[in-house]
Formats: structure tokens, C-alpha cells, sequence
């Protein structure tokens, strides 16, 4: 599945052929945005998909590691319960690109870290309570690994909800 970022009414980027059936595309067409917030979530998932929760459960699990789920969570507004987030930037020589990307994964206030084809080519955003936390955790990083990192904290937060069409043969 590629990254996409697309604007509210753009066409949504649909999910390649991943030896995907029917099932497999609503429990992900379900999932992506509401992911039942009950005692027994994969049972709902399962009604939904047609099969018993049992299935289900291993359907995501299967679906997570073959890498087309990369992770099931909540999203949360971190500005909204008082947490600072910021873009962040690095130029990182090849050698150094797998160590690299190991220490900034290692960081638990890491959300996405992309990989671009562009001299700056390590993207990733970190969250923390506080900007000073922000600073302390990539000055970490920068000493470890020898990087210099670019700390582009948003001015102005312009959210988007893009959900994969998944349930297209």
C-alpha cells in the first residue's frame, strides 16, 4: 500500500491486490475508522465480515504481518489533551540510514516516519507533553546517530481523514 496525503474530496488511494478477499477488505474497510469500542471487538468485526470472531482475529493478525496493517490504535488530537507535535526532517547519509531509522522508531512519541526520495529524506513527527520534550528527545537523536534533525513544528493544523477504499475488487 503506498502513503498518500489527498485533500477532503479528492479521490481516495485504493488498496493494491494484496492476496486480499472479500473478507479481508471488510474487516479492513470496518476497521480503518471504526473499530468497535466493545468488550468483544473481533466478534463485532466478524459479524460485519461474515465470519465468527475467532476468524476474524486471525484474519488481522495475518493482515499485520504480512505488513498491510502497520498498526491498530487511536489517533488522538495531541494539541486537544495537551501534548506538542512537530514535522521533523533529516538528510541522512546511506550508510547511516538503518541505524537511523532504528533510533527514531526506538522513540516512543514517533507516529509516522517516512522514507522520501529527496535530499532530506527521513521525515517523521514526534509528540510529547511539551516542546522542551520535543527538543530534548531530537538533540537524543541527533547525538546518537550523528544527524542533524529539523524540528518544523506546525504553525496552523490542517487535519484530513483518509480511509483506503478497500472493499473494491
Amino acid at each position: 500500500m503506498s502513503d498518500a496525503t489527498v485533500a477532503d474530496g479528492a479521490s481516495v488511494p485504493s488498496v493494491p491486490d494484496a492476496d486480499l478477499d472479500a473478507v479481508d477488505r471488510k474487516i479492513l474497510a470496518l476497521i480503518q475508522s471504526g473499530f468497535p469500542l466493545v468488550s468483544l471487538p473481533y466478534a463485532v468485526i466478524g459479524e460485519h465480515a461474515g465470519v465468527d470472531e475467532d476468524e476474524a482475529l486471525e484474519r488481522v493478525r495475518s493482515l499485520r504481518r504480512r505488513g498491510v496493517i502497520r498498526r491498530i490504535g487511536a489517533n488522538f488530537q495531541s494539541g486537544k489533551i495537551g501534548f506538542k507535535s512537530t514535522l521533523c526532517a533529516a538528510k541522512v547519509p546511506p550508510e547511516k540510514l538503518d541505524a537511523f531509522i532504528a533510533a527514531v522508531n526506538a522513540e516512543p512519541g514517533v507516529t509516522h516516519n517516512y522514507l522520501r526520495d529527496h535530499a532530506y529524506n527521513v521525515w517523521f513527527t514526534c509528540i510529547a507533553p511539551s516542546a522542551e520534550r520535543i527538543a530534548n528527545t531530537l538533540e537524543g537523536l541527533t547525538r546518537a546517530t550523528g544527524v542533524p534533525i529539523l524540528n518544523l513544528p506546525a504553525k496552523r493544523m490542517y487535519k484530513i481523514k483518509v480511509d483506503f477504499q478497500v472493499d473494491a475488487e
